[in-house]
């Protein structure tokens, strides 16, 4: 008896453990992603299916002044005392109709939130907080950290509408968001937006420092399953693995887009009547090549949808800068402009090779408009039934990342070639450029040193080129002047050289002699 006894309690105690084991196994965090993959593939596999939210008429008539009056109760935040983390729910309304469905893993469980209206303070929306019983789900979330202060959580990442996300570092404010896909954008077709239709967000350990979550992307033409660590700092960092299933052949595929305003800057060539001599959440596309080179192109408010490109091979990154953190240069003190955060995606792994970084400039007459857009456009075609995985880091930073050493690009003007006094006048087709630079080598150089501009354009005539020191050794400028080929675009690129070594990063601009028309 006892040696039965002996043997059944060995083997109940490993039964037990094979359990627990696999019970484990299937929630850890790989098998949970890999779940949500299987989910993306079948999904794609089936016809598109539309949000059918059935929103009630009082979310969906709401003013804007109506909704911004709804707000989430900071004390019914998602694990409150419980984790640095917090999380916060958007009520559905406006225009964020479509709902998300938001599951919390705790200890390898998933539970879906299910829509609560005590979390809200309804403020003047009287009407509503009396009748509202229930409603489809959330309009999406937002997570807080410590992240200024050990005494406040911040606002670090919000997911409010479509794939749309925007991502904080330390002493940073809104201005510039990414997405999770960006689909034929620029297209006569019309652009496709898909959305983060489900989310995971896995419950962290009262002291964790990183937050782990998941998400289901879906659209008429992809699906996708993307795996998200979010790492909060002083430059605030998303570590994205996505799997990309097509439903349909996509003709233009635009891989971890950004978003951003331009409205006027220190480039303007059209007269703008505002106070602020500048307004923008980002002021230029920054790219690392391949090779190593360092490319500036500095944004613009077209008076015509603009679409250009750098060709690359797996690129070493690239992202849209808020370069400009002077006060003085927007005079905003609501914005806050000089304190928008810059975002740098550097690919990690997967199907990125041959492609392009894609601009997108759209016109606009209003700063509500994000008229511009970047990503990585592949140079296959994403045919139907194919699968791609893209995996990168998303980061934000200041006025240049940390890894950029060589010298930037700190202003650049445009203006009518004239000189002042003299009787015969240019053409005012005729183009005066200056591109001062900074940082790097230059502030250690002597007037005296022969430092050369390396400029070319793809037509038109360089009349004119200087190169000088600027005063109390601020840099140095490069002025020339454009005669362009009647209205031909020019493409330009300029940079600095000492003694054949290259000293800064490349200027990059396309010069559209209709946009002083």
């Amino acid at each position: 008896m006892h040696r039965v006894f002996y043997f059944l309690a060995p083997t109940l105690v490993i039964a037990s453990l094979i359990l627990t084991t696999a019970a484990s196994a299937q929630n850890s965090p790989e098998a949970l992603f890999a779940r949500i993959i299987k989910k993306a593939q079948n999904l794609a596999a089936q016809p598109y299916q539309p949000s059918t939210s059935n929103l009630p008429d009082s979310l969906a008539q709401l003013t804007y002044d109506q909704y911004r009056d709804i707000r989430f109760r900071p004390e019914k935040a998602l694990w409150n005392g419980q984790a640095l983390f917090g999380v916060q729910l958007f009520h559905l309304g406006f225009l964020y109709r479509d709902p998300v469905r938001i599951n919390i893993v705790d200890d390898g469980q998933v539970k879906t939130l299910s829509f609560d209206p005590k979390l809200f303070d309804y403020g003047k929306n009287t009407k509503l907080a009396q009748h509202l019983q229930s409603a489809p789900g959330y309009a999406g979330f937002r997570i807080h950290y410590p992240l200024n202060t050990p005494e406040y959580k911040d606002e670090l990442v919000t997911f409010l509408g479509a794939s749309y996300f925007r991502i904080l570092g330390r002493g940073q404010n809104y201005g510039i968001s990414a997405r999770g896909l960006a689909i034929n954008t620029g297209l006569p077709s019309g652009e496709e937006f898909p959305r983060f239709r489900e989310f995971w967000l896995v419950k962290p350990a009262p002291t964790a420092t990183t937050l782990r979550l998941y998400a289901l992307l879906d659209s008429q033409s992809i699906t996708g399953a993307y795996r998200m660590e979010l790492i909060p700092g002083k430059n605030t960092a998303v570590e994205i693995q996505s799997q990309l299933f097509a439903r349909t052949t996509v003709e233009k595929l635009g891989v971890a887009p950004l978003t951003s305003m331009f409205l006027h800057g220190e480039n303007r060539v059209r007269f703008s009547d505002d106070y602020r001599p500048e307004v923008h959440d980002s002021d230029g596309l920054l790219m690392d090549t391949a090779a190593g080179e360092w490319i500036w192109r500095p944004l613009s408010n077209p008076d015509q949808l603009r679409i250009t490109g750098l060709m690359d091979k797996d690129p070493h990154g690239f992202g849209l800068s808020q370069r400009d953190r002077d006060f003085s240069h927007y005079l905003d003190l609501e914005t806050r402009f000089e304190t928008h955060p810059s975002l740098w995606i550097t690919p990690r792994s997967g199907d990125w090779g041959k492609g392009a970084v894609q601009l997108v400039e759209i016109p606009t007459r209003e700063e509500i408009n994000d008229n511009i857009v970047t990503f990585w456009v592949p140079d296959k075609p994403f045919k139907a039934g194919e699968q791609r995985d893209y995996n990168y880091r998303l980061e934000t930073f200041g006025s240049a990342p940390a890894t950029e050493a060589l010298a930037r690009v700190s202003r650049m003007r445009i203006g009518w070639a004239a000189v002042p006094g003299t009787p015969q006048k240019p053409p005012r087709s005729q183009r005066q450029f200056i591109v001062d630079f900074g940082s790097g080598e230059l502030p250690s150089l002597a007037a005296t040193q022969p430092v050369q501009a390396v400029l070319t354009k793809s037509s038109g005539e360089i009349l004119h080129s200087t190169v000088q020191q600027l005063p109390n050794g601020h840099g140095w400028r490069v002025a020339f002047k454009l005669n362009p080929d009647g209205g031909q675009p020019v493409d330009m690129r300029l940079y600095l050289t000492l003694h054949g070594q290259r000293l800064s990063e490349t200027w990059n601009y396309v010069w559209y002699p209709d946009a002083i028309q």
